[in-house]
């Protein structure tokens, strides 16, 4: 979980734009974003495993 200082820090508009940092609306994680949803890579996870997310199930073949 980040804090919410780092968190409102990457909210702010940067001052160049390679600067855009992308973070997980659920926990606040930078590494393991996923754009498509939001969310880094461990809340897609748990949110898919309880079906949260439409149109994802786990595979299993």
């Amino acid at each position: 979980m980040a804090k919410t200082s780092v968190v409102a820090r990457s909210q702010k508009k940067p001052k160049y734009s390679t600067r855009v940092v992308r973070r997980c609306f659920k926990c606040g994680r930078k590494n393991g974003f996923m754009r498509d949803f939001g969310l880094c890579r461990i809340c897609f996870r748990e949110l898919a495993n309880e079906g949260m997310i439409p149109g994802i199930k786990k595979s299993s073949w």
